[in-house]
C-alpha cells in the first residue's frame, strides 16, 4: 500500500520515518504567525504597560523553548539537535497585529519545518495567553511555511 504519505508504512500504519541512509545536509526552515488584537491591547504591549510584563520576551523565550521540544508535541517528528532558533516580533501597529517570524537550522538528516512552525505557533498562544484577561477575541492567524532549505527536496519558498 502506498499512500504517497512517507509516515505511512506498507500495511497503511502510522510510523516514523526511518532517515538512517539519508545524508546529513544543512537544514534550515523560516516560518511565520500572526496575533490580530485591538489598538489598545498592542499599545499596552509596545508601552510596556502591560501587567504581566514584557509579553515579546516571554513569547520570544517561548517559542525557542517550543521548537526544542517538538518531537514530544508532535507524534511521528524525529528528535533534532538544532543548532539554531530565533524568534523575533514585531508589532504592526498599522495593523493592529503582531508578526512572529521563526527560524531553525542545523545540520542533520531531517528537516525542520515542524519546529519552525512549533516556534511560532507557540509564540503566538504565549501571546495570546498573556493578552487574554485583558481581550479574548484576538486571532491567531497565516501559521505557515516560509522558506526550506537543504535536504533531498532542496528548497522551498513560499
Amino acid at each position: 500500500m502506498s499512500s504517497g504519505f512517507t509516515h505511512i508504512n506498507q500495511d497503511g500504519k502510522a510510523n516514523m520515518v526511518d532517515v538512517t541512509g539519508k545524508d546529513s545536509t544543512v537544514r534550515q526552515a523560516i516560518a511565520e504567525a500572526y496575533v490580530e488584537m485591538s489598538k489598545q491591547t498592542l499599545d499596552l504591549i509596545i508601552n510596556g504597560q502591560h501587567h504581566k510584563g514584557d509579553v515579546f520576551a516571554t513569547a520570544r523565550i517561548a517559542g525557542i523553548m517550543a521548537a526544542k521540544k517538538t518531537a514530544d508535541l508532535i507524534p511521528l517528528c524525529h528528535p533534532l539537535a538544532l543548532t539554531k532558533v530565533e524568534v523575533h516580533i514585531t508589532a504592526e501597529p498599522q495593523s493592529n497585529r503582531v508578526r512572529i517570524e521563526s527560524l531553525c537550522k542545523l545540520s542533520g538528516k531531517t528537516g525542520v519545518e515542524m519546529e519552525a512552525l512549533t516556534a511560532a505557533s507557540v509564540a503566538a498562544l504565549t501571546i495570546y495567553d498573556m493578552c487574554k484577561a485583558i481581550q479574548k477575541d484576538m486571532v491567531i492567524s497565516s501559521v505557515k511555511l516560509l522558506e526550506k532549505t537543504g535536504g533531498k527536496s532542496g528548497h522551498y519558498t513560499a
